[in-house]
């Protein structure tokens, strides 16, 4: 039988001995030693962090050196071994399992510390004292366990591997939807994270201090910033570019999993056509400077979609798992627009109209008290991954929104903010219909009025935008949250960039009839003097570059492709107009 499709699972144990696919990344194992003791590392949610832990634990794990040739024996590390190998007590927590309500907070984190650590007492008694776990027992709080445990390893001249997962996923649910009161008084102070912390730190330096290796992986610096005053724990190795592809997929791997499955017979569909369903989903992410044009896929991603794929031999009709978006949608409570200064409103505006933004003011570490500066906003929107590294042009580091799943995530996040303003309603019911009757009858002028209509209606929403070019933020906003089209904007063709391409998505709608390439072009308020057919005459000239782009040709499959022209006063549409091919 071929190899089971990992989703969802971060059990190295299980995947091995279950026979399910593999994305061997133990080579990392020797460049990790090679780098320091205690590390730190940032990635966006659901991207293979958790099995990577999880991999580090059973090879350094003392109670598994008898079974390394069973778990590593296929894998490079199986055949280029470290010296440390089995040499580690291991101490693992994850803090995702702490319930972040702030009234019983406290006690769930000791819960969890609890759990581990008896379990950890459990699997190495027979190394420590009789009266070990019985001692144990009897310490309530979190940082006294850990201290007690650490404090025992050392006299039994032991070393400790510490893996903490998801180190701040309850610290930013409770900065993001309780504040920064609640969160200030966990990570400053007499905080119990904070304690916790700095028993992390007492128990990694000295002579002899009993945690010999630390790793710890979470979604941004923020929280560990707070909790050491500085980032001064470890060393994050995020933007390192020898770990730019330690999680996640890179091309190659994602090809000899897809040549793996095919040789099994179990691919309806030629590999190139996967990749390309993929790529424009799934890919784009770099989060090494040095690494640019190196991209990485979403593994988690990339694991959902050949799930479903091999099971119905066609590509899902959701190209975003569940999952992501309820993960993301934790985010959201960061990137609250009505909240926001100008310059980070600007930011939102900037990414949903062009999809890039300067990226040279990405920062390693930043408090939670200085998140709302606009270098230090750019750079939470990086380490989420709703941003990666992309080019550098002129000096400039330019970062863009990664792929059409982050896309999605920003569109809903300004849906989100006009929804939540006073009087702001929008009918996404006639939205799906319009845009399914622009898809298969070609109604292009009904839905493009609409989308006028809607902000004429309500001042509220212009208000929401904050840029001349409302009328296309909205548009992409909207249009983004159905699946008719898959909406680029400022697509590059023709030796420029269209303001709009929908490229149709033949995956989910393979009868579907149009796609169109929009052009739009404003006018201020008050302005009755500017030849409005010179506008469309302008429009028309690039419309027709665009659509004789190779890029545009490939993509369009058997729909016909339309070119449109629309030209705005305002609000209001004062001209639209088609051109024939």
């Amino acid at each position: 039988m071929a190899k089971k499709i990992p989703y969802g699972l971060t059990d190295y144990v299980r995947i091995v001995a279950e026979d399910y696919y593999y994305v061997d990344k133990t080579q990392y194992i020797e460049e990790l030693e090679n780098t320091a003791a205690f590390l730190f590392l940032i990635r966006p949610r659901r991207f293979g962090k958790s099995l990577f832990l999880n991999m580090l634990s059973c090879y350094y794990d003392v109670n598994y050196t008898d079974r390394f040739k069973e778990l590593f024996g296929n894998q490079y590390i199986g055949k280029h071994p470290t010296g440390e190998q089995g040499k580690y007590l291991v101490l693992r927590f994850n803090f995702s399992m702490v319930r972040a309500t702030d009234d019983k907070l406290e006690a769930s984190f000791n819960r969890h510390i609890s759990l581990e650590t008896d379990y950890f007492a459990s699997v190495y008694a027979s190394y420590f004292k009789p009266d070990f776990q019985e001692q144990l027992r009897l310490i309530p709080e979190a940082a006294g366990r850990l201290e007690y445990i650490c404090l025992c390893t050392k006299e039994q001249k032991l070393s400790i591997y510490l893996l903490i997962d998801e180190y701040d996923n309850f610290t930013n649910t409770i900065l993001s939807s309780k504040g920064n009161e609640i969160y200030h008084s966990l990570t400053h102070d007499t905080g119990f994270y904070r304690s916790f912390f700095n028993v992390i730190k007492g128990v990694t330096t000295g002579a002899e201090a009993p945690v010999k290796r630390l790793f710890i992986t979470g979604v941004s610096p923020i929280t560990l910033d707070d909790v050491t005053s500085g980032f001064n724990i470890g060393t994050n190795i995020t933007t390192n570019r020898s770990f730019n592809e330690m999680v996640g997929f890179n091309e190659s791997e994602l090809h000899e999993m897809l040549s793996y499955y095919q040789s099994e017979s179990m691919l309806a569909d030629p590999i190139v056509d996967l990749v390309r369903m993929m790529k424009p989903w799934y890919d784009n992410y770099c989060f090494a400077k040095d690494c640019i044009g190196q991209t990485m896929y979403n593994s988690d991603m990339v694991l959902y979609f050949l799930n479903n794929y091999l099971l119905d031999k066609h590509a899902p009709s959701e190209m975003i798992d569940r999952n992501i978006r309820t993960d993301y949608s934790k985010l959201r409570h960061f990137i609250r627009i009505d909240k926001m200064q100008e310059e980070g409103r600007s930011v939102i505006t900037q990414l949903i109209d062009t999809g890039e933004v300067n990226g040279n003011v990405i920062k390693d570490s930043f408090p939670a008290e200085n998140l709302a500066d606009p270098g230090n906003f750019i750079s939470l929107l990086y380490y989420f991954g709703l941003l990666t590294y992309d080019r550098v042009e002129y000096g400039e580091t330019i970062m863009k929104v990664p792929n059409l799943a982050v896309r999605e995530q920003i569109y809903s996040y300004l849906v989100e903010a006009m929804r939540e303003r006073e009087s702001v309603s929008f009918p996404f019911m006639e939205l799906s219909d319009r845009m399914r009757r622009m898809a298969y009858f070609g109604e292009w002028e009904a839905a493009l009025d609409f989308f006028a209509r809607q902000v004429d209606k309500k001042a509220v929403l212009r208000d929401a935008i904050y840029q001349e070019s409302t009328i296309k933020t909205l548009m992409l906003a909207y249009m983004g949250l159905t699946d008719y089209f898959i909406i680029w904007p400022e697509f590059e063709a023709g030796r420029g960039f269209s303001d709009l391409y929908l490229m149709p998505n033949l995956a989910n709608y393979p009868d579907m009839q149009y796609s169109y390439l929009v052009e739009l072009k404003y006018l201020k308020h008050d302005d009755t003097t500017t030849d409005v057919e010179a506008k469309l005459q302008e429009a028309e000239d690039q419309l027709r570059r665009y659509a004789s782009d190779e890029k545009v040709l490939s993509s369009i499959g058997n729909t016909r492709l339309r070119l449109l022209a629309a030209v705005y006063r305002g609000w209001q549409p004062v001209a639209m107009r088609e051109y024939l091919l």
